[in-house]
């Protein structure tokens, strides 16, 4: 049993949630056999301390020109998005800066422009899962949102990049988790065929609702372990 910290969003990851988290396993009698506080062969396992790891993964791709250094500010990512609503379309990246030229670069760079890494994704590819509990789901390459952002403007991963070069590496066999990951399934598929690594069997479970059919928060009440715990309830 491996405890992995996925600690790249900073505003949601402090020391005091970690240690919620520990906190919360350690109640309940789960021990774990490698991870964070005791080490294991795959260290280190908090993705903020792994950030080498990803930038030699997202070289990979760009040297391979599966993956570009896009420089669009949020401002012109918005008006892009919003034209596309007013137009009854879905919003998507449309690829501003798959093709820029060095001098583009350049001005870009001059102009104090930090770019992301965003991922070539390509056309009209059928992307099937066999899912673990939903059987086979197939999505469609131009359905997700264009190419998408696998390394922030700060040199931080995003979330699908970073999981999937963690479980390659920590070879991970099988991922189940929230029906709500099930549409970052096809962007992780695209990544693992880029990087030409085997991609684990998935698995998407249904989440506990609430009374009111929406996914459990605060507003039901106690969704925290550790509230369950001083409310006096047994482990």
């Amino acid at each position: 049993f491996i405890v992995r910290m996925e600690d790249t969003d900073r505003d949601r990851s402090t020391p005091e949630s970690e240690e919620n988290i520990k906190a919360s396993l350690r109640w309940l009698g789960i021990d774990w056999n490698e991870g964070i506080d005791i080490g294991g062969p795959y260290a280190p396992y908090r993705q903020m301390e792994r950030l080498e790891t990803y930038r030699e993964a997202a070289q990979k791709l760009l040297e391979a020109g599966l993956a570009y250094y896009c420089y669009c500010s949020e401002e012109e990512l918005e008006a892009q998005r919003q034209a596309l609503i007013a137009k009854g379309e879905t919003p998507r990246y449309l690829g501003n800066c798959r093709e820029l030229s060095a001098a583009q670069k350049a001005a870009y760079e001059a102009e104090g422009r930090k770019p992301v890494i965003r991922f070539r994704v390509p056309a009209a590819k059928a992307l099937p899962i066999e899912d673990g509990v939903r059987g086979r789901v197939v999505f469609d390459s131009d359905e997700i949102g264009g190419d998408f952002v696998i390394v922030k403007s700060d040199g931080i991963p995003t979330y699908n990049f970073a999981v999937v070069v963690d479980d390659h590496l920590m070879e991970i066999s099988h991922v189940i988790r929230g029906e709500e990951h099930l549409s970052n399934t096809p962007r992780q598929l695209l990544l693992y065929e880029a990087l030409g690594w085997e991609a684990p069997q998935f698995a998407h479970i249904s989440l506990i609702l609430g009374e009111d059919h929406s996914k459990m928060s605060k507003r039901h009440g106690s969704v925290s372990v550790v509230n369950y715990q001083k409310e006096g309830y047994l482990a």
